[in-house]
């Protein structure tokens, strides 16, 4: 896959690739403690999908 691919623009298209359970807050929070990876360029925030995948996996596993 591609990094394009699997790049996410921002907290609120990280939210909507994660679904209804997870809020444009809740994501800000979650960077904020460093638990979810982010990359910013600039002022801007992008995900990796697979990132976010694996950090809801181990999110999950953990309880």
């Amino acid at each position: 896959m591609e990094i394009r691919e699997d790049l996410v623009k921002g907290a609120k298209g990280a939210a909507a690739y994660l679904g209804p359970a997870v809020t444009e807050r809740a994501v800000y929070r979650l960077v904020e403690t460093q638990r979810l990876p982010v990359i910013r360029m600039g002022k801007t925030m992008f995900f990796r999908k697979s990132e976010l995948d694996a950090a809801f996996r181990s999110e999950t596993a953990n309880g």
